[in-house]
This record gives C-alpha cells, structure tokens and sequence, in this order.
C-alpha cells in the first residue's frame, strides 16, 4: 500500500528533513540554516511546501514574490524544488509546482519564473513538460572571497 502524498507549508520543525531534500541535489544545506530562512520569510512574499508521505517530507519547493520595477505587477520566483533521493519521478515535483503555481496566482504573479543548472537537463524536460520555457539568459558575478 503506497502512503498518500499530502502538501502542507513548511514549518520550522520541518529544517532537518528540507536540508535532507536539499542535500539530494548537491546543496551544501544546514538544517540550522534551513531553520533560520525559513524564520526569514516574508508573510506575503514568500512560501516553502513541503511533500509528504506519512511523517516522511520528500519533496519542498520554495517560492519568492518580487515586484517588476519595468512592467505592471509582480513576479514569483521558484527559489528551490528539491525531491528526496528515492522519490524521483513519482510525481512529487510535479504536484508541488502545482501548488507552487497556485499560490503564486493567487498573489497575483504576472509570471512564474524559475532557475535550472545548465547540466540539469533532466530538470530542464520536466519544466518544459509542465509549459515552462527560456525568455532570456541569466548573468550571475560571485562575490569575491
């Protein structure tokens, strides 16, 4: 019998399992680190959900409201969607950028946009499946050490 897949907002006791969903895709994530940004976030211009399936989070994806300085309304960024080693491909990415989209709606987002690794290609046909698609290129400068 397969547990259910239940998506609810992150909660701070929620940091250890995130970090372990992070970690799947390579992020150096602290659970203390996990814990503190999800402290940070704005009321009405953030939101993390998490997958669930039972006690066990396997999945999270974290969205940011920005506004468009240059065009009317606001933008939601995806800032995150991770789904835990072994849970690949069962539909939790998908059901979570779903609620991901919704919310982002319900904000009023003129658009949802989204970052993928060059390398992720896989990541890349799963957002193309769901109709996202490449606008622009993204410019990015490390801050020197």
């Amino acid at each position: 019998m397969t547990t259910p897949l239940r998506i609810r907002r992150a909660v701070a006791g929620d940091a250890h399992q995130i970090a372990t969903c992070l970690r799947s895709l390579g992020y150096g994530a602290d659970p203390h680190m996990v814990e503190g940004k999800l402290a940070a976030l704005g009321e009405d211009t953030d939101a993390v959900f998490i997958a669930c399936e039972g006690v066990l989070i396997v999945g999270v994806v974290s969205i940011h409201i920005t506004p468009l300085f240059h065009a009317p309304g606001h933008l939601a960024r995806v800032t995150a969607l991770s789904i835990r080693d072994g849970h690949q491909r069962r539909g939790v990415g998908k059901a979570l950028m779903a609620v991901a989209e919704q919310w982002s709606w319900a904000t009023g987002a003129a658009r949802i946009d989204l970052t993928s690794g060059n390398h992720r290609r896989e990541a890349h046909r799963f957002y193309e499946s769901l109709g996202y698609g490449t606008d622009s290129r993204r410019f990015v400068k490390n801050r020197p050490a």
